[in-house]
């Protein structure tokens, strides 16, 4: 019987899927979009210290950030919009930590993160790093939502959040789903938008767009 105090500590979580996902080497056949959503649609950000009944989810924040991006380049394609869908979705894995703990925790962290977010990517045939245009977009629309949720939700003074987060100059609030919903709701939308984007693939794919 092998001995339980030299056996490897476990690196793998078990979904709801089933499927088993190895966080330390991540297979992008273990990755499921429904896994993605149920898990983002459960994980608060800001630590829960956020205003509402519900916890401000991480998929809400995720579609906040896809809306911001079409504002900012309404002429995104599929490929641009489904990263920005996807720009935090390790975090369905590994959970969402403030930035601080994030600079706290260093290297190892960001590693896994890393490797996470190729598999991601490649399971839904995207390249395995953020292509540095994309990147900078999603990250300038990354700031806008967190300034406006910093301020809206989270209990920070105008003047603050800009000193964090910039203050945006080009998306205002309006129109952005920034009330904290409820987690079924959340991933519902969640899913409803991923299929919409892989409509628009499978369309451009066949040559009717």
């Amino acid at each position: 019987m092998p001995d339980k105090a030299s056996a490897p500590p476990r690196a793998w979580q078990r979904m709801l899927s089933g499927r088993r996902l190895d966080l330390l080497d991540p297979s992008p056949l273990d990755i499921e979009i429904g896994d993605i959503a149920h898990g983002l649609a459960r994980v608060a950000r800001w630590n829960g210290q956020t205003h509402g009944d519900h916890a401000f989810s991480v998929a809400q924040h995720s579609l906040v950030v896809e809306q911001i991006v079409r504002r900012l380049k309404p002429d995104a394609d599929r490929a641009l919009l489904l990263m920005a869908l996807l720009h935090d979705a390790p975090e369905y894995v590994i959970g969402d930590m403030i930035s601080p703990f994030k600079q706290v925790m260093g290297g190892d962290y960001k590693l896994v993160e890393g490797r996470l977010h190729a598999a991601i990517h490649l399971r839904f045939s995207l390249p395995a790093e953020t292509p540095p245009a994309a990147r900078k977009l999603i990250k300038r629309a990354d700031m806008i939502a967190a300034f406006h949720e910093a301020t809206r939700l989270a209990g920070f003074t105008i003047a603050e959040a800009g000193t964090y987060f910039g203050r945006p100059r080009t998306v205002t609030a309006d129109g952005l789903p920034f009330a904290p919903q409820p987690s079924a709701t959340v991933e519902a939308a969640f899913l409803k938008r991923f299929a919409e984007l892989e409509q628009a693939s499978s369309t451009l794919a066949n040559g009717k767009g």
